[in-house]
């Protein structure tokens, strides 16, 4: 029986964590970070709060970032997860392989997209502002097996 949950997602943090992300991410029960994270007080300061799912970004390098993958799969609640930083690297049919949701950073630019029943999300950057593109992150609801996303502006 798939329960009931809240899933926080974030990315393109850049070694920031804004006192907003942390508030809005109280109460998740998992949180998944989609790369970029940039410093290792980032998981540190996300741990606290909810076990992370973590993935390395463009950007992520040095020891620290030693036991992060390009790649993650989560099974939360009975759905899956596919968590990588650029979606474009995609290296798999996510219908074929049963996956649920895709989650992905990178652009920096907030999506929810549906594709073949695949909730395809970007919860765009919680770190620093670029350009004029919005600072934000997203919350996915899971209800009766069912992904209800949102995205939650920070400034």
């Amino acid at each position: 029986m798939k329960r009931d949950c809240i899933i926080g997602v974030i990315s393109d943090t850049h070694g920031i964590i804004r006192p907003k992300a942390v508030q809005e991410l109280k109460g998740s029960d998992r949180i998944l970070h989609a790369g970029d994270i940039g410093s290792p007080d980032v998981l540190t300061t996300l741990q606290a709060i909810a076990p992370v799912v973590a993935v390395r970004g463009n950007t992520d390098s040095g020891r620290w970032t030693d036991g992060l993958r390009a790649v993650e799969i989560a099974d939360i609640s009975g759905l899956l997860f596919y968590i990588l930083h650029d979606v474009s690297d995609i290296d798999l049919d996510p219908q074929a392989a049963g996956i649920h949701a895709v989650i992905s950073g990178h652009s920096h630019r907030p999506i929810i997209a549906e594709r073949n029943g695949i909730l395809y999300l970007n919860p765009g950057s919680a770190g620093p502002r670029r350009f004029t593109l919005p600072v934000t992150l997203a919350r996915i609801h899971i209800s009766n097996g069912r992904l209800q996303p949102e995205i939650i502006p920070l400034a």
